[in-house]
């Protein structure tokens, strides 16, 4: 743990470049805080949170008319009945035709040719007409499922009739007898089975099959018709037929195991899934049609029904649609939940995701779509789905995710469901796409929206950032600006999530690392100017770029228009600012299109930030040092602005000043208007504002190697306010107040100031209370005394007895190396301390020790007589 006083070394600083290069430790923190020319720190611009879930907020640049709607009714009807099944691909191989040669008379009849039938009774036809025109009616009326239930205790006896069915497994059990998988292809073939109103299965023969197949409705039907058939078909093949058959690819096994799993399939959907779906149909209150739902889920799935291959899919669709219209949000997710599960698409697609879309509006409804895990349906829709096809339904798919990315709770379970990686794994869908067209579309670009919506609120966790960077994430957002350049909200998105990356170091060196993105930020500042929440995010990590990256500070300098693009900037907000203040001033309100004045000032607290970190570098800083219309700028803003209405913006210009006036080059502006500064910084001396004060005698400590600003201090007695300053016991201020009489005691003619106000006696001081644990403002001390003491005949007599005393005691305490470095400090730490006293305080320290300590007697002076 470090000190309070070892902890401001962080905010210390030089107004010269020390002249020994530092060791790279973990003391470079402080270090770097010492030097003479400084990043500046800043907020990050605020987003308000929107009040209402909605695709796109009220800041959106899209028109109502040009973006999807976030408010819709849907239906039962909305939903097609029959949802299409895929298609398949398999290429079939085309037929053999043989020619045959023509049966001759005396040939025995093929025992596979029909016999003749009587004609039909039309009593018969009539009856078979009405039933099935009976069927067609209900059927279009949504009457899918038999109007007769087994009870419960029937029920239950029918699970023990059929003790055990066995999906993907050699043996079925069926009425107390085990069946191998062969036997059991040829017994439900030669007996299928019938589920009695007893509950139970009983054989049946042939001919009663025939006669009962018309009673049942078609889709609680067996295949035993189609049984039958392939039984009779397969008892009159002949040699021809069988070697016919030998010839397909599909073995006579295969056959037997298809056949066997569709009657498997028979009996699990007619014994598990239409009483379930009888109670979705009868069943009134909610709660048990939500836990039906739940129970038709776990059966599908156990049965192995889910997906888009099921052959009744259709039918349990048509079941579950149409409880849509209850208008239940707990009813409505389990209902999503199972229609997702069956893979629908298209339409029906886009019609679930509406459905959750619209219950995800509402916040209280988090819970419940937490608590049936929608959010691994809603993935694995992005997942597994096409995203040309289905681009609506991914839109509303999404809006759904950014919504509950809003919501801290389900954050980690997003990360670690590997929401960052489908993500970006759209992202470079629709950039490959819109690379491989040439255009940008609409609804890619609303896609976007919510994408880099929620990744803006994914990225608050550490491991959510750790994935962005593995997967090269910040090249590909990147991209994504440059394709949707004209698209504001996309654009403003990933402005937002680039301000939260690049507060973090790791992922502020890997954007800096993409040469692109400069370019990219300045075209984004040249078209939006005026669009504030954009410019000021693009500013604020452009500063963060170059907060502590030299070369980032050169490549952005390099940029063609770089600083150009920032300057007018500078002017289009400096405008907007002085308006404000004139409206205000008139009494006027402000209109409602116009950029609220704090807006504005953020702005321009950015800027004057991004200017500041660009100086730092030796040619840049240079460079802009010469610039008038830089320098004009930072000055206009002194000019009009006060610390106590501007606070941030007045000290971070007069920092970016700090930092350009180090350069004492021949065509320095700031050198050329020395004197105008230094008269604007008195107002910034008078105030209240300690960060203020220190920042202007920051200014100060550099332009006071000139000999005209040394004249300035004195004429304006600011000496005397610098000497002040050093009894603030403030180690910030007593260093920097240090360095502006250091530099005044240059001039001989000057010294004799540090005698006003008990500056020698001050000085000392600050050597007692801060030496040991701050060796550079010790050595400013030792230097200052030393320049003082230039002509020195006599110690006492230059310092003063009691300062003399004092000195002699500390001085050699100092530079016992033991003594001196003696502290509680980490290793790094010490080498810190180590260093700067060896090679700053030390020589000269010693040299002060030995002209004091030659200088002065230790015999008390004879009395003068009297006369």
């Amino acid at each position: 743990m470090l000190s309070p006083n070892d902890k401001k070394l962080e905010k210390l600083d030089l107004f010269y470049r020390p002249s020994v290069a530092k060791p790279k430790t973990s003391a470079e923190i402080i270090s770097e805080a010492r030097n003479a020319l400084r990043t500046i720190r800043t907020q990050r611009p605020f987003t308000p949170r929107e009040d209402q879930r909605k695709l796109f907020g009220p800041a959106s640049s899209r028109t109502p008319e040009n973006r999807p709607p976030s408010s819709f009714s849907l239906h039962a009807s909305s939903f097609e009945p029959s949802d299409p099944r895929p298609i398949s691909r398999a290429r079939l191989s085309p037929l053999e035709l043989k020619p045959k040669a023509p049966a001759s008379p005396t040939t025995k009849k093929d025992p596979c040719l029909p016999f003749p039938k009587p004609p039909v009774d039309p009593v018969k036809i009539r009856r078979v007409s009405s039933a099935r025109a009976r069927f067609f009616r209900a059927a279009s009326q949504g009457a899918h499922l038999p109007d007769r239930t087994l009870p419960p205790t029937e029920r239950k006896k029918t699970m023990e009739s059929i003790e055990r069915v066995m999906m993907g497994t050699s043996m079925v059990k069926i009425n107390g007898t085990r069946l191998t998988e062969s036997n059991a292809i040829g017994r439900l073939k030669s007996h299928p089975l019938q589920l009695t109103y007893d509950g139970g299965f009983s054989e049946i023969k042939e001919q009663e099959m025939s006669k009962e197949a018309t009673s049942l409705p078609s889709y609680l039907r067996s295949r035993g018709d189609q049984g039958k058939r392939s039984s009779r078909a397969s008892s009159c093949c002949n040699n021809s037929d069988l070697s016919r058959l030998e010839t397909k690819s599909v073995s006579k096994d295969d056959l037997q195991d298809k056949n066997t799993e569709t009657e498997v399939d028979d009996i699990f959907w007619n014994t598990r899934i239409v009483p379930i779906l009888h109670e979705l149909e009868k069943e009134e209150n909610i709660e048990m049609v939500c836990a039906a739902c739940t129970q038709l889920h776990h059966a599908l799935e156990e049965g192995n029904m889910l997906g888009n291959k099921f052959k009744r899919r259709n039918i349990l669709l048509k079941t579950l649609y149409k409880l849509v219209d209850v208008g239940s949000d707990p009813l409505s997710l389990k209902l999503a939940k199972i229609i997702l599960a069956l893979k629908v698409s298209r339409k029906n697609l886009l019609n679930v995701c509406k459905l959750i879309f619209k219950i995800s509006r509402s916040e209280k409804n988090d819970s419940l779509i937490q608590n049936d895990s929608i959010l691994e349906s809603l993935l694995e829709v992005l997942r597994s789905e096409n995203l040309q096809t289905n681009t609506e339904a991914f839109l509303y798919c999404m809006g759904a995710i950014k919504f509950l990315s809003g919501n801290p709770g389900f954050l980690n379970e997003m990360i670690s469901k590997d929401t960052v990686e489908i993500l970006m794994n759209l992202i470079k869908q629709i950039n490959e796409n819109t690379k491989k067209c040439g255009t940008c579309f609409p609804n890619s670009g609303h896609l976007l929206v919510q994408v880099t919506a929620t990744l803006r609120n994914l990225v608050d966790s550490p491991l959510a950032r750790r994935k962005l960077l593995s997967v090269s994430a910040l090249p590909q957002l990147c991209t994504v600006m440059g394709q949707y350049l004209g698209d504001a909200d996309v654009c403003t998105n990933i402005a937002r999530m680039f301000s939260k990356l690049t507060s973090y170091h790791d992922c502020c060196v890997a954007l800096a690392s993409y040469s692109r993105c400069y370019a990219l930020f300045l075209n984004l500042i040249n078209k939006y100017q005026k669009k504030q929440d954009l410019v000021v995010r693009i500013v604020f990590i452009l500063g963060n770029l170059t907060a502590k990256n030299n070369q980032a500070r050169e490549q952005f300098f390099k940029e063609k228009g770089s600083i150009p693009t920032l300057l007018a900037l500078f002017r289009t907000f400096s405008k907007l600012d002085l308006h404000s203040e004139r409206r205000e001033g008139e009494g006027g309100e402000q209109p409602k299109a116009q950029t609220p004045p704090a807006q504005v000032e953020d702005v321009l607290i950015k800027l004057t930030r991004v200017l500041a970190n660009l100086a730092i570098h030796p040619g840049v800083g240079q460079a802009m040092a010469a610039n008038p219309q830089v320098v004009g700028l930072l000055l206009t803003t002194l000019e009009h602005k006060s610390v106590d209405d501007c606070e941030e913006l007045v000290i971070n210009t007069t920092a970016t000043i700090n930092n350009l006036s180090y350069y004492q080059v021949k065509n320095s502006v700031i050198q050329d208007k020395r004197l105008h500064i230094a008269e604007l910084l008195l107002k910034l001396l008078a105030s209240n504002n300690m960060d203020g004060i220190l920042e202007a005698v920051r200014v100060f400590g550099n332009l006071s190697q000139d000999r005209d600003i040394c004249d300035f201090i004195v004429q304006k007695n600011i000496h005397k306010f610098m000497i002040a300053l050093l009894g603030a016991k403030h180690q910030d201020i007593c260093f920097s107040a240090c360095g502006v009489l250091l530099n005044l005691t240059v001039d001989k003619d000057k010294r004799v100031i540090l005698k006003e106000g008990g500056g020698i006696k001050k000085l000392v001081d600050c050597l007692k209370d801060f030496g040991p644990t701050d060796w550079q403002l010790a050595c400013l001390v030792c230097k200052t005394l030393w320049n003082f003491s230039e002509n020195i005949t006599n110690a006492s007599s230059c310092f003063g007895d009691e300062d003399t005393n004092t000195l002699l005691v500390l001085l050699p305490s100092f530079l016992d190396e033991e003594l001196a470095l003696d502290g509680s400090f980490d290793q790094d730490l010490k080498n810190y301390h180590k260093l700067h006293w060896e090679t700053e305080f030390k020589p000269v320290a010693q040299q002060l020790l030995n002209r004091i300590q030659s200088h002065h007697t230790f015999l008390e002076p004879l009395p003068i007589p009297a006369f």
